[in-house]
Formats: C-alpha cells, sequence, structure tokens
C-alpha cells in the first residue's frame, strides 16, 4: 500500500466520521474528549484533502505522474492546519482580519520552515 492510498482512505473514513458525529451528536452531549476526536477528524479530512489537490497541482504544472515526497506530504499538513486554527479562533469569537492575517502568517512561516529544513 502506498502512503497516497493510506492518506485517501484516511479521507474518506474522517468524512464518514465526521458526518456520523454532527448527525449522531450534539456539542453538549460529546464532551471535551468527542470535541478532540472532532478536530483531529477534521484535520485528517483536510489533510487528504489538501494532498490530493497538491497532487493533481503537480499533475498539472509537470505534466506527468509525480510521486509526492515527504516534503509535500509536510507542506500539506502545513496548509491543513490553517483552516483549524481558523475554526478555534471563530469557536473563541476572535475572527477579525488581525487574526486571519496572523494565521497566515503562521501558516506562511511553517511551509517556509518545512521548504528550507527538509
Amino acid at each position: 500500500m502506498s502512503i497516497s492510498f493510506v492518506v485517501k482512505m484516511a479521507g474518506i473514513l474522517g468524512i464518514i466520521a465526521l458526518g456520523l458525529m454532527l448527525t449522531l451528536t450534539s456539542p453538549t452531549e460529546i464532551g471535551p474528549l468527542g470535541v478532540l476526536v472532532f478536530f483531529t477528524t477534521l484535520y485528517i479530512t483536510i489533510f487528504s484533502a489538501f494532498s490530493s489537490l497538491l497532487q493533481a497541482f503537480y499533475r498539472f504544472a509537470y505534466k506527468k505522474d509525480k510521486t509526492m515526497s515527504r516534503k509535500d506530504y509536510l507542506s500539506a499538513a502545513v496548509l491543513a492546519f490553517g483552516p483549524i486554527m481558523v475554526i478555534m479562533a471563530r469557536s473563541f469569537g476572535a475572527v477579525n482580519l488581525w487574526t486571519l492575517s496572523l494565521i497566515a502568517l503562521f501558516v506562511l512561516l511553517a511551509e517556509f520552515l518545512v521548504r528550507k529544513k527538509v
């Protein structure tokens, strides 16, 4: 099994788990562990979507079937954390231009670190 297959299957299972969590439970009855599972599952689903988009971009840009490297998966992992931070800021009621710019700066700095160090 390739890593791409595992990431895509994790994304599909994440979508199913999120669908079940959103239809069968409410935020008051799920508890702190359920919120942690929700955010983790959401992160895995977004990571799977970003890695698929990045792989499609590479196919389009390079006009060939390029296998994704470790650096590419790390880049997708950093990009996937951006929407999670926006959702967490939204839960605190602190979404404004300043918060969004700080989140974007964090993601850009983390991307720079991944591209230079790995």
